[in-house]
Formats: C-alpha cells, structure tokens, sequence
C-alpha cells in the first residue's frame, strides 16, 4: 500500500507528464512531499498562483497535450480561478490540482476553506472533489482523458489534506470506462460529401480557421485543403500563424481589429467554411448579416458551437484533423482564379510613419522584430493594444507560433505562458510582447524566469497608459480620461536587472534594430522597454 499522495504522483507519472507549475500550502504538502522524494517531475515554483496556470497554458499549448498546473486550498485555490477561466475561453487542456481542508471540516468555514469545485463549475469541463482516496486513479485517468479529447479545457482535481494521507492499493487504469462522454471523431459522410459539393459549386468560397486547428494538430491538413481546392483563407485571431503571414492563399486576420483584406473577403464570400472558430463577438460583430445571401458551413469538435452564433447552412461535428484529411481526399474542379485575383487586390493599409520623435512607431518595431526572429519563434502577446500591434504586424513563417489569450483577454497573460511554452520548447525562441499596465500584474514572475534559468525575451510597450481603455475613453467617451494614466513607473530596465535579467531602452526607430539585435541574439533572458506615444491608436 502506498499513500495517496504517493498516487497522486504515480498517477502523473503514468500520464508522462515531467513538468508541473505550482506554488505550495499546508493542505497540498502531503503530495509535495511525494513529488520531493520521487524526484521525477521538475517543480516550477511560480509567484503568483494565477500564473501557474498561465504557465501550465502555455507549456499545454505547445506539447498539444495536458499540463498540470497546482495550488492550495482557500486563496490559492481562488488565484488559480482566473487562469481556469483563461485556459477554459480558449480550450487549453489543464489538470488544476487542488488542496483541500479536511473532510470532516469541509462546511464548517475552517481557515483557508473554499468551495473551489463550486467556485470553478462556469468554467472547467469537469471537477471532482475527492472523497474517497481509492478513487484517485481512476479520476486522474478521466481527468487527462476528459482535458485532452473533445472540445479540450480544464479539469479540477480537489483533494482533501485526510484524502492525501490515506494508504490505498494503488493501480493505475488501463483503459477509460465514462459512458455519459463520448465525443465524436468521426465527420458524418454525408455532411462532408454536402461541403465537396458546395466548394464545387461555390465562385468565391474562404476558409474561416480558429484555435481549434492548433488543438487538433490540423495545420498540415488545412494548408492542404486550402491550395488543393484553391479556397483562400482568413483566421480568427487564436487561428494566428496557422498560415505563414506570406501564404499565397492568406489574407490575415478578421474582426473589429482585423486587416481590411480579411474583412473584404469575408464580407464578399458566397461559402464560409468556418473550421475550429466559434464565432466570437470580436471576430464577427453581425453574424446575421454576415450569413446573409451565403452558404455558411461549420465544423467543429464541440456540437454546442455549431449555429449558435450564426446559422449554419452545413453542420458537422467532428476532429478538424479526421474532417480535413476525408476533405483533402477528394478532387476539386471548380476554378476560382476569378475569386483570388480579385481578393489579391485588396490592400491593407500600412503605416508609413516610421516615427513620432522620441517615440518608437510600435507597428514597424514588431515588423522588424519579426523580421529578425527565427522562423519558429513562439510569440506570445498580452491583452491591449500591443496585441492588435502584434497580431497585424508580426511576420509569422513556416513553424512560428502566436500564442495570446483570446476568449477571456486575461492581462498578465504573456510573460507566464511565454515561461511554460520556453521550457515546453526550450530550442526555439520565445518572444513575449506586453504593454507596461498588462507588465506590471505578472512582473513577479522574472523570478520564475531566473530561477530556471529560462532566456525568456520580454518587449514592454510603455506608453504610461492602459492604452486601449484610453483609446475607447476616447473614441467613445468623449475623451473623458479616467483611470488610464499608470504614470512613469516602475523603471522595467532598473527593475529586471534587480532580478538580474539584462535589459535596455529603447525610444528611437534610428536605434530598434541595434536593440533588438541585442536581445534576440543574447543567450540569456532579456527585457526591451519601447518608449511609445502615450495616444498611439491600435489603428
């Protein structure tokens, strides 16, 4: 017999899992101590419990599989929420484990008790609060299983202090026995021999592709499709870098911060082909007139998605890898030259400016820093304005990565999920570009990056305002400011080097390639704060 925090660890063990993001307490130690004696998953001591599971997102998103993310009860379970709710907007497959009081204290308000399974129920796939120690197996084995099939997303394990500390016999499961879950895999043959004919039929059909392509592991795939049926394609933003920025068939991103290319495209489309989006606000303001005189068709692993943002002319439900791969095996005859020489010409609108004296234009800085990064790079981007910059201006290529927070636009999001996709990938570069209010709710975690030895590189766009809010005060507000000037503060240089990270300034265009040279080149971590205009538009 073994305890079960011993399990606990087994359990992970059997699921291969390495690496695990956490911070401790009192009700979690009985399966810390197990994780200390077996030595065979690497601890990363974060310093603030929401970027635990930033981190786990980030090293999820990479591996394409579960990442383990912990906290302990009360206000540790609590922080974690924000970042349950992050990874569940945007189907990130998590295993959030949790302390918890005794079981014979759970209702009584005891010190660090919280209803964490009831506080999380919006936003996991599926929770369990553990009662019996003999079941850990078994709900660890449903818990990768449900978390990494279907519509991926979170899944909360909370276990009790009395929980961990009983001796159990312990036996991992072979095999998953839910007969409530069973996603599909498999498209319905007809529904795909109905999108064959419609893409035949179609003069001016557009791929529409989301996250959902990167979850499914679909990007050969629909690259295929889309030059073997000669269907140009646009992506909602978590679709970014599916298609290098530079493909013959892509035209960008859609949406209210999107490239005029797309939007046109969308908008004079006769078949929307939307795979693995869900057609969110910011994607699609009007869905209704969007759909209007077009034949719209919809795939996606989650059959809730499917017509409830816009009607759907051809539902199927199923993988995006399986669908597309029975797509891509079928011949394709109808000629769309017509259709690509007319979207070919649109053209989106470019910043010329290279400059506002004594400020850096933020756009042609990301091009130049795309430019200069290697093809693989991971870019990540927080929330605000540096993520329109970055998501319309950075150059992605054949194996690059953009990563951001979508769904939920978590500030504080960029440096932890850079953190968990550099140490998911620690041969390619990783980028993590934030503006100066989004910085300063993850700074703590330059200590993470230090302690693990992780060259993280870090862009902060100062501009001493939360920019985006200013940029809405002003356009919609009147120009009635309120609460968006942060000020001249912290120094991020002064500040990183505290933390012993090399860092610089930079506030001209004449000196941004001197300075990202600098940083792309350095083997270590590396922070460049960008001086920028405090009424730059996202625009």
């Amino acid at each position: 017999m073994i305890s079960a925090a011993e399990a606990m660890v087994r359990c992970l063990e059997a699921e291969g899992v390495t690496t695990a993001f956490g911070y401790p307490g009192a009700a979690i130690c009985p399966f810390y101590d197990e994780i200390y004696k077996t030595g065979s998953i690497h601890h990363v001591l974060v310093r603030h419990e929401a970027n635990a599971g930033h981190e786990a997102s980030g090293y999820a998103r990479i591996t394409n599989r579960p990442a383990v993310c912990i906290a302990t009860s009360g206000p540790g379970a609590t922080n974690l929420l924000t970042a349950i709710a992050t990874a569940y907007a945007d189907s990130i497959p998590l295993i959030c484990i949790t302390g918890q009081v005794s079981t014979d204290q759970i209702g009584c308000d005891v010190f660090q008790e919280v209803d964490i399974t009831g506080a999380a129920e919006p936003f996991v796939k599926y929770s369990y609060l553990v009662k019996d120690a003999a079941a850990l197996p078994r709900i660890f084995k449903e818990a990768f299983y449900l978390a990494g099939t279907g519509r991926k997303g979170p899944v909360l394990i909370d276990v009790p202090l009395d929980v961990q500390r009983a001796m159990i016999d312990f036996e991992y499961p072979s095999e998953i026995k839910m007969r409530t879950y069973k996603p599909a895999f498999k498209g319905n043959p007809l529904q795909i021999q109905r999108i064959r004919d419609a893409v035949n039929s179609s003069k001016k059909p557009l791929l529409c592709v989301g996250g959902g392509i990167f979850l499914s592991g679909a990007e050969k795939e629909i690259k295929r499709f889309s030059e073997k049926a000669q269907i140009p394609a646009v992506s909602t933003m978590m679709g970014l870098s599916i298609f290098p920025t530079d493909h013959p068939m892509y035209l960008g991103m859609i949406g209210m911060h999107g490239l005029r290319s797309a939007n046109t495209a969308m908008n004079n489309c006769d078949t929307i082909i939307m795979i693995g989006a869900r057609v969110g606000d910011r994607a699609v303001r009007s869905p209704s007139f969007l759909a209007t005189g077009k034949t719209v068709i919809h795939i996606d692993i989650d059959s809730a998605e499917i017509g409830k943002n816009i009607n759907v002319d051809i539902p199927l439900v199923g993988d995006c890898r399986e669908i597309l791969t029975e797509l891509c095996a079928a011949e394709y005859d109808n000629d769309h030259a017509a259709w690509l020489s007319e979207i070919r010409e649109i053209k989106n609108d470019v910043d010329v400016n290279e400059e506002t004296e004594g400020y850096i234009n933020p756009k042609v800085f990301i091009r130049k820093l795309s430019d200069r990064c290697p093809a693989d790079t991971v870019c990540v981007a927080d929330v605000g304005q540096n993520q329109i910059w970055t998501c319309n201006n950075f150059g992605f290529r054949e194996g690059g990565r953009f990563l951001t927070t979508g769904g939920m636009g978590t500030m504080g999001y960029s440096v932890p999920c850079a953190i968990g996709a550099k140490m998911a990938a620690p041969e390619r570069e990783v980028v993590a570009i934030c503006g100066d209010g989004a910085f300063q709710m993850q700074m703590m975690e330059l200590a993470t990056i230090i302690q693990e030895d992780l060259p993280v590189k870090i862009i902060v766009m100062k501009n001493k305002r939360l920019g985006m809010v200013r940029e809405l005060q002003t356009n919609l507000y009147n120009d009635q400011l309120i609460a968006t000037d942060i000020g001249n503060y912290p120094d991020f240089v002064a500040l990183a080097r505290a933390y012993g990270i090399e860092a610089e300034r930079v506030s001209t265009m004449a000196e941004a390639e001197e300075k990202i040279e600098k940083l792309v080149s350095s083997k270590k971590a590396y922070l460049l704060e960008c001086n920028v205009y405090k009424l730059e538009s996202t625009l």
